[in-house]
């Protein structure tokens, strides 16, 4: 990135360590009001909102230096591949890789997920071999999968969890034996923000030969995550969900295992050589990434990383873990709640799925936002897993580093309130 790319963006610098009304003010969105009230904004496991600073950037390179990557010879081809490749280093030392080479850019977690699935899947598992998930994966992490292994003749074998809601570590040891050629799991559930315990289902699987992905989408934004301390074989992950732009993700992978792999898309700039009769592919990590990429999103993901490294990862857990524990106690004030998942807010990210009375879930994400609360509402992307908690689907409030105990409050007294308006509509 040029002196004069760098300035503009100094300019507008992050937040240092967990100054709370510092973080608040670099979040333009959180100044609306929405019925005249201030908006709350709880639904941060589907997307967190966006710091000025990560706004900037992107509006930076579109400003002063928007131009395609890798292959041009002028100034703006040329910073903005610097700015592009500066992400992924930043991507590289911000999860504690190894090298650039093991960072792939996708569209987001999703995408990187069905990378594996369609180029390590579909070239490793075999009839006869099994697929290990959990009882709490997302979609994403879920059908995948379970598509492979309908293709394949595998079996897709699943950890089953505590009445917690916690994976089963007894369980996951019953499960992952001789036959598991990869264990898919998520960090931290997006439903009940139970946190897997990685380590131990790595030691599992390879201690059995198999390889372990981690779906990070819902844990890499607020817990320090480090491949090399969890020793895992693939990482998925998206910015949206942790202060940067939607469309960029990223796959980590051992490098051993990326090299053996096959492209999964084909086209410009994922190939070394073209001839007639043949091609020779690119080497890593622009080997998967096929195209013009989300070039201005994944300059101001850097801005994302800049801005949560400031902050302090460890800060954002701690944050996190006492909005938690304090929203955890205010809700159960409320008679009628049932909140799902640990009840130890250091068990769990800043998550909470609950059912109200007899107030079906969508009523109630409308009614409190009648109140600008916003919250999520059905079933997550989770289908299995509310069928085994026996719900349609749950009310989620979810919590990152700009919510406040006001903000919480809030939430408190727009359940009141929606409770008070449900009955005066019921008794009519």
């Amino acid at each position: 990135m040029t002196p004069s790319v760098k300035s503009e963006l100094v300019a507008e610098k992050s937040v240092t360590m967990f100054d709370q009304a510092k973080i608040i003010s670099d979040f333009p969105i959180l100044s609306r009001e929405l019925n005249g009230k201030r908006l709350v904004y709880l639904d941060n496991a589907a997307t967190s909102q966006k710091p000025v600073q990560v706004i900037k950037a992107l509006t930076h390179y579109y400003e002063y230096y928007n131009a395609n990557i890798h292959r041009g010879l002028h100034t703006l081809s040329e910073e903005a591949t610097c700015a592009y490749e500066e992400t992924r280093e930043k991507i590289r030392d911000f999860i504690e890789a190894g090298s650039e080479r093991q960072i792939i850019f996708t569209r987001g977690a999703t995408e990187a997920i069905n990378l594996v699935v369609n180029s390590w899947g579909r070239t490793n598992v075999n009839t006869g071999d099994e697929i290990v998930i959990s009882a709490l994966e997302h979609h994403s992490n879920f059908v995948p999968w379970q598509q492979l292994a309908l293709e394949k003749g595998a079996t897709l074998r699943f950890i089953e969890l505590t009445e917690d809601g916690r994976i089963d570590l007894k369980h996951a040891a019953e499960v992952i034996g001789p036959k598991t050629k990869i264990v898919a799991i998520s960090q931290m559930s997006n439903v009940l923000g139970s946190i897997t315990p990685v380590k131990e289902i790595v030691q599992l699987a390879h201690s059995n030969g198999a390889v372990v992905l981690l779906d990070g989408a819902q844990g890499v934004p607020h817990l320090a995550t480090s491949v090399k301390d969890l020793d895992v074989d693939f990482l998925a992950f998206s910015f949206h969900k942790m202060l940067g732009p939607t469309g960029v993700g990223v796959l980590y992978g051992r490098e051993e295992l990326l090299e053996k792999m096959p492209p999964w898309m084909f086209g410009g700039d994922m190939i070394a050589s073209v001839h007639r009769d043949r091609t020779k592919f690119n080497e890593l990590p622009w080997k998967f990434e096929a195209g013009t990429p989300n070039i201005a999103d994944v300059i101001a993901a850097g801005a994302a990383i800049d801005y949560l490294n400031a902050i302090g990862m460890d800060n954002v857990r701690q944050h996190e873990i006492e909005l938690t524990s304090y929203a955890m106690k205010r809700i159960h004030e409320l008679d009628g709640v049932k909140v799902y998942g640990p009840t130890d807010a250091s068990l769990k990210g800043g998550v909470l799925s609950f059912t109200f009375n007899d107030i079906h879930p969508h009523d109630l994400g409308q009614l409190l936002n009648e109140s600008a609360v916003a919250i999520r509402a059905g079933h997550h992307c989770c289908q299995p897993l509310m069928n085994d908690l026996g719900v349609s689907g749950t009310a989620r409030a979810s919590f990152y580093i700009y919510n406040t105990k006001d903000d919480v409050d809030a939430f408190i007294n727009a359940l009141v309130e929606a409770k008070r308006i449900f009955g005066h509509v019921i008794s009519r």
